[in-house]
């Protein structure tokens, strides 16, 4: 009788350590979501204490490409990710055969013309050397700017665009193509340089004040958070777009960055 006293009361503390162990409190959830370092990981640290008396641990993950981030979710490695514009998404979607989906629009970030050699843009000479990101969605969206600007002439702006689609290159520029991340490196290599508002503040470089042109804040390249499909009403991912679109988050989106990351909700 006196054995069967002891193992019953050995296995109810057993039972008391692992209900009060583990580092993770009854009740609590962790989300892991994959970002960019600038904006988007400072962001999620932000909301992070805002999520916690949610009962929500976000633990973020810092990427350095685009690719990783979706597969990590597509695979999931990751609950989430926030780093990419839809047209990003959905062109990864339709050349890997994924299915993420956004769940919320958080931000814009004005895509800008950089550079070591010039301190305006008229300054521009025939034969200039460009800097382009080279990614599908991303080609798109540099043309459609260059156009703007006048500095090159498209056939037209609807759908995707390549070099193919340019009409009028009136001061013959010569394009070249790389990966997004590398493109504030090789500003003493070209003329100027179109980067993504993410690399270009991680390289301290001031949009407001660096860049030669900005896109307008009209732009439709909105930065969201992504799921894999199916995941998008999950309670916690829920939460978590409306950390990322409160208006704590919106004060503190347009203090830290003034204007060079522009919140894309009321």
């Amino acid at each position: 009788m006196k054995k069967r006293w002891l193992t019953l009361l050995i296995l109810s503390l057993a039972l008391v350590l692992t209900a009060c162990g583990g580092g993770q409190s009854q009740g609590e959830q962790t989300l892991k979501v994959g970002a960019s370092q600038v904006p988007h990981a400072e962001i999620l640290e932000h909301v992070k204490p805002q999520l916690e008396k949610e009962g929500i641990k976000l633990e973020v993950k810092v990427f350095q490409d685009y690719v990783l981030p979706n597969k990590s979710v597509q695979e999931g490695e990751l609950d989430a990710n926030f780093f990419q514009h839809t047209p990003w998404m959905e062109a990864t979607n339709r050349e890997q055969g994924w299915d993420l989906t956004a769940v919320t629009g958080v931000h814009i970030e004005p895509m800008g013309a950089y550079s070591n050699k010039l301190d305006d843009i008229a300054e521009l000479k025939e034969g200039a050397t460009v800097a382009l990101p080279n990614a599908t969605s991303e080609i798109t969206r540099v043309l459609l700017l260059l156009d703007d600007e006048g500095l090159i002439k498209l056939d037209n702006r609807d759908g995707d665009k390549t070099e193919k689609n340019i009409k009028s290159n009136p001061k013959k520029l010569k394009f070249k193509l790389l990966e997004a991340a590398t493109l504030p490196r090789v500003l003493d290599q070209v003329d100027f340089a179109v980067i993504n508002t993410n690399y270009a503040l991680q390289a301290k470089l001031d949009p407001q004040k660096d860049a030669l042109f900005l896109e307008g804040s009209e732009s439709p390249y909105v930065n969201v958070l992504a799921v894999k499909k199916g995941n998008e009403d999950d309670e916690a991912i829920q939460k978590l777009a409306d950390a990322l679109t409160s208006p704590e988050a919106k004060s503190f989106i347009e203090e830290k960055y003034e204007g060079a990351v522009v919140p894309a909700f009321d």
